[in-house]
């Protein structure tokens, strides 16, 4: 059974204490080039791949569901797309280390024969290789399941965070489970993760982006918690907690970005605007974290925030 410290914040009341504390931040938004007129956002933070570091970004019109995860390396201050790097008909792209292996992967789209703009359905699908270039497709999530994210454990067991929809009466919720070794990592144990109680309103939703193994043993989760307001206006947050795999225990929620922290910007669609979508943290070792953002679903930008860790590391 795996428990929660405290009861579930509305994002209202989690934001609401963020702003009484928040440091004077801005993000920066990053330049793309050689895409065309299409967008960039939902990107990974950097990763080192071949002697390199490279950004996966979700790539797409702005007036399209339709998109490809592509690979950017930097040059001359702009992230262009990486030489002979593969192309992924995928959402949402995401990266860990595992026993030494690149874990790959991204949302899989499914659309409607007859209308070629109407989702039908969508699952997490992996890749594994120890380059980018020799990455192979060995996963696949139950369908409906986005935001599941692999972290290797200091036993050398694999954490395996899932994001189970809907849950009961409620929206979606974070699940945990363990596996030995990546050859389990089946939709089935997905499917039967438990679920961390307490995190979010019925009517409110998360995920998990990205899972960090701490000196301690403790899991640093960055995530995102969500709400809809009426007329379907998305609000977005990314979001921190820590999760103890032997205790099986989360700490509380707690905001750690929000949208008036970056640059004006355009919005995929008005519903859209107040969206920030985490796609990857970044610890400076001085006490800042670096965090890369998608954000409106237009644009991907990255800012210099307190290591939202660094408190779980007393745990």
């Amino acid at each position: 059974m795996l428990t929660s410290i405290g009861q579930a914040k509305s994002c209202a009341v989690l934001f609401a204490e963020f702003k009484q504390t928040r440091p004077d931040r801005r993000g920066v938004k990053l330049i793309f080039s050689g895409i065309g007129d299409r967008d960039v956002y939902n990107i990974t933070a950097p990763f080192p791949d071949d002697g390199e570091l490279v950004i996966a970004g979700r790539v797409e019109d702005r007036s399209s569901e339709r998109s490809q995860v592509m690979f950017f390396v930097e040059r001359d201050g702009q992230w262009v797309p990486r030489q002979n790097a593969p192309v992924f008909e995928l959402q949402d792209p995401f990266f860990s280390f595992i026993h030494g292996e690149l874990i790959f992967g991204g949302v899989e789209v499914y659309f409607d024969g007859d209308d070629p703009h109407y989702v039908t359905s969508w699952r997490t699908v992996f890749y594994r290789g120890y380059r980018i270039a020799d990455l192979e497709p060995f996963a696949k999530g139950p369908l409906t399941m986005k935001d599941v994210r692999l972290v290797e454990l200091a036993s050398g067991r694999i954490g395996v965070f899932t994001r189970p929809m809907p849950v009961g009466d409620a929206r979606a919720m974070i699940g945990y489970t363990e596996i030995g070794a990546l050859e389990e990592l089946t939709e089935e144990r997905m499917e039967k993760a438990d679920v961390i109680p307490d995190q979010f309103l019925k009517v409110e939703w998360g995920g998990g982006n990205e899972a960090h193994l701490l000196p301690n043993g403790i899991i640093g989760v960055l995530g995102h918690i969500a709400r809809m307001d009426d007329g379907n206006i998305r609000h977005y947050y990314p979001m921190a907690f820590g999760f103890d795999p032997e205790k099986r225990e989360a700490t509380p929620l707690k905001i750690i970005a929000s949208r008036d922290m970056f640059p004006d910007g355009p919005a995929k669609r008005l519903d859209l605007e107040d969206v920030l979508f985490s796609g990857g943290i970044v610890r400076n070792g001085d006490g800042t974290a670096t965090l890369y953002s998608g954000v409106s679903d237009a644009e991907a930008h990255r800012i210099v925030i307190d290591d939202p860790f660094l408190e779980y590391e007393s745990l």
